[in-house]
């Protein structure tokens, strides 16, 4: 009897980024909301790594890129919107996205922006079987969309260095996240296509903290983002009951 092989890929999602693909660089396009969350993400993302690696004590610390020595993997990585930023920001990044095409329109970009980037179409489960480790894992905006949850941080958390940390955005789930990502966001004000989310692959905090902590993880922070209509500005908040990002560390073997 052949076993079906277990995988990270939702095919109705990735299906639904594909169509979509060609807008990722596009500021005003589909991926809007995501251009103007970007610099939330990255001043977030700054904080915590100069914090836990204490970077800036680091003998010749470069401001301009502060990144240097870390190994970061970007999964689920889209267009590059923010793998690109954070290249710049001197880590030796690799972007990884399940959707080839995503992958091709990232490759491009990075091109004609005279950035060799290592891109790859592939999934976090086959990055842990070939044995890859990364000091930082970023999974912003991916869990929600994943096919199989469990596997997704298994395989992230084994290719975690001890001391490494990782990043983890999604959607709350309750009555105000369907209202506003799905109601909201793909109904009424058009910004992403008609069935991007599913609900009920939305995750609660302490649904996604158990999960982590069973894989020995330990979270380190955790902060809510919001969305301000009138200044069409995203910032950080004590409310997580939308978007909101937690962090988590491997933590290093006792001596």
């Amino acid at each position: 009897m052949v076993t079906k092989k277990s995988t990270t890929i939702n095919p109705a999602d990735v299906a639904n980024f594909v169509k979509i693909a060609e807008q990722w660089w596009d500021p005003k396009g589909k991926f809007a909301p995501l251009h103007k969350f970007n610099p939330i993400r990255l001043k977030y993302i700054r904080s915590q790594l100069l914090a836990h690696f204490n970077l800036a004590a680091a003998e010749g610390f470069d401001v301009a890129q502060p990144y240097n020595g870390l190994r970061i993997l970007d999964i689920g990585c889209g267009g590059g919107l923010l793998t690109e930023p954070i290249f710049r920001l001197g880590a030796d990044i690799i972007g990884a996205d399940a959707a080839e095409k995503n992958v091709n329109i990232a490759s491009a970009h990075a091109m004609e922006q005279g950035l060799d980037i290592d891109y790859r179409a592939t999934t976090s489960e086959d990055l842990a079987a070939n044995g890859e480790t990364f000091d930082v894992i970023l999974n912003m905006e991916v869990i929600e969309h994943v096919a199989d949850v469990p596997l997704f941080l298994s395989s992230c958390q084994a290719m975690l260095k001890p001391g490494g940390i990782m990043f983890v955005a999604t959607l709350n789930r309750n009555f105000k996240s369907f209202a506003m990502a799905i109601v909201g966001v793909e109904y009424v004000l058009g910004w992403l296509p008609k069935g991007t989310h599913n609900w009920s692959q939305f995750i609660i905090p302490k649904e996604l903290q158990d999960m982590c902590e069973g894989l020995g993880l330990k979270l380190i922070d955790e902060t809510g983002v919001k969305y301000n209509p009138l200044s069409d500005r995203f910032s950080l908040s004590g409310d997580m009951s939308i978007n909101y990002i937690q962090v988590y560390s491997e933590p290093k073997p006792k001596t």
